[in-house]
C-alpha cells in the first residue's frame, strides 16, 4: 500500500463540491488543542460568520461535528419527544428522511406529500396544520437535493408560526447558494452542510435554533435521546460566555476549513454569491436546451445550484456517467428514489458554480450522447 493520491475531478454532482485551494491550505495548518484559547477565539468567529450566512442573530448557531444528516437528527431529537405530532412535507428523498427521524423519536408523523420534482404545496401544509391542532412542528425541505426543487420557506415558516408549531427546515443544499433568511422567515430550526454551496469538505453541519426553539428544548419532559447531539450539552462547549465545558474533541482542522470557506463567501458577498449561482444556472439551462435536454423541475421552482436533467429515452444512465468520469474527469449525480434512472443531477455549487464548468460539462455530455 502507498499514500493515497486522489484523481483530479470536476465535482458537478449533488455534493461534495470542489474545495478551493485556500480552504485546502487551511486544512493543512498545524493542529492545536480544542480548548486552546486561539482555537476558542476562532470558534467564536465561526459562529459569527454562520450567523451572517444564515441571516440571524440566533445565539445557538454553530456547526455540528458531523455531516448534514446529523444536523437533521439534532433538530428532531432536541425538539421532538415521544407522543408529539409532527407534520412532515415530503416532496423528495430527504423529506422521507425527516419522516424517519420523527418515527424513531417516537412521535406521530402526519405526512403531506407532493410529487418528486414539485415544491411543497403550502395549501396542503396549511390543511394539515388545521387538521392537527397542537402539532409540535412543521418540517420541510427548503432545497430538495434529490429533485432540485425549491419550496417557499418563508410562507411555510409563517404558516407554522400562525398555527403555534415550530418550523424545522432542511437547507443543506440551500445555504450560500440561495437566500436563507432565518430571522426574516421566523424559522425555528434550520440545518445545512459544509460540502455544498459553502465548498468546505464534508463533515460539518451548520445549524441555527431560534429562542422559541430553545424554550422548547429547556422545557423537555425527558432527556434528549442522543447524548452526542444534545444541544444543551453542545452549547456549553460552544458558548462564548467565559469557560468552555468539554463535550467532545472538535474536528479542529475541519473547523479551520469551514472558517476559511465562510471568509471566502463573505468576501464575495452573500447577494453576489446568490446572483452568481443564478447566472450559472441560466447558462446551464440554455446550454442543455441547445443539445435537446430539459429539466424536471418547473422553472419557477428550480434550484440554481442543483439541476435535475431528464435522461433521454434509450440512453444508458450509468454508462453515460461512467464515461463522463473516466474520459472527462467530470462527476455528475444519479437520480435518487423514484427518480433513479430517470434523471441526472448536475450540481453548480459554491466554488463549482462557474461559467467554464457549465461549458465543460455540457460539451462532454454532448460528446458522449452523440456516440
Amino acid at each position: 500500500m502507498h499514500s493515497f493520491i486522489p484523481p483530479d475531478r470536476l465535482l458537478l454532482g449533488p455534493g461534495p463540491s470542489n474545495v478551493p485551494p485556500r480552504v485546502l491550505a487551511a486544512l493543512a495548518r498545524p493542529t492545536i488543542g480544542h480548548l486552546d484559547p486561539r482555537f476558542v477565539a476562532m470558534m467564536d468567529e465561526v459562529k459569527a460568520l454562520l450567523q451572517r450566512t444564515f441571516r440571524t442573530r440566533n445565539r445557538l448557531t454553530l456547526p455540528i461535528s458531523a455531516p448534514g444528516s446529523a444536523g437533521m437528527e439534532a433538530c428532531f431529537v432536541n425538539l421532538v419527544e415521544p407522543g408529539d405530532t409532527v407534520i412532515v412535507c415530503r416532496n423528495g428523498v430527504f423529506g422521507g428522511r425527516m419522516r424517519e427521524n420523527v418515527i424513531r423519536v417516537g412521535a406521530e408523523c402526519v405526512l403531506v406529500e407532493d410529487a418528486f420534482g414539485q415544491p411543497v404545496d403550502p395549501a396542503k401544509a396549511e390543511a394539515a396544520l388545521k387538521a392537527n391542532p397542537g402539532a409540535k412542528a412543521l418540517a420541510f425541505v427548503h432545497a430538495e437535493t434529490s429533485t432540485g426543487a425549491r419550496s417557499d420557506a418563508e410562507l411555510l415558516c409563517r404558516l407554522a408560526r400562525e398555527h403555534g408549531a415550530l418550523s424545522i427546515v432542511d437547507s443543506v443544499t440551500g445555504l450560500g447558494g440561495i437566500p436563507v433568511e432565518v430571522d426574516a422567515w421566523g424559522a425555528d430550526a434550520v440545518y445545512s452542510g459544509s460540502q455544498k454551496c459553502l465548498s468546505a469538505p464534508p463533515g460539518l453541519s451548520p445549524v441555527s435554533f431560534s429562542e422559541r426553539a430553545l424554550d422548547v428544548l429547556r422545557q423537555r419532559r425527558a432527556p434528549v435521546q442522543s447524548w452526542f447531539l444534545d444541544l444543551g450539552l453542545v452549547m456549553a462547549y460552544w458558548s462564548g460566555d467565559g469557560g468552555r465545558a468539554y463535550h467532545h474533541t472538535a474536528p479542529i482542522n475541519m473547523l479551520y476549513a469551514l472558517h476559511e470557506a465562510l471568509l471566502i463567501l463573505h468576501e464575495e458577498g452573500l447577494e453576489a454569491s446568490w446572483a452568481r449561482h443564478q447566472a450559472t444556472h441560466l447558462r446551464l439551462c440554455d446550454a442543455l436546451a441547445a443539445i435537446g435536454l430539459d429539466l424536471l423541475v418547473p422553472e419557477h421552482a428550480r434550484l440554481p445550484q442543483l439541476n435535475t436533467v431528464r435522461i433521454p429515452e434509450g440512453v444508458d444512465d450509468a454508462g453515460t456517467r461512467r464515461r463522463l468520469l473516466g474520459e472527462f474527469g467530470i462527476e455528475i449525480g444519479a437520480g435518487l428514489g423514484e427518480l433513479a434512472g430517470k434523471v441526472w443531477r448536475i450540481g453548480l455549487m459554491g466554488h463549482g458554480s462557474r461559467a467554464e464548468h457549465v461549458d465543460r460539462v455540457v460539451g462532454a455530455l454532448s460528446t458522449v450522447l452523440d456516440r
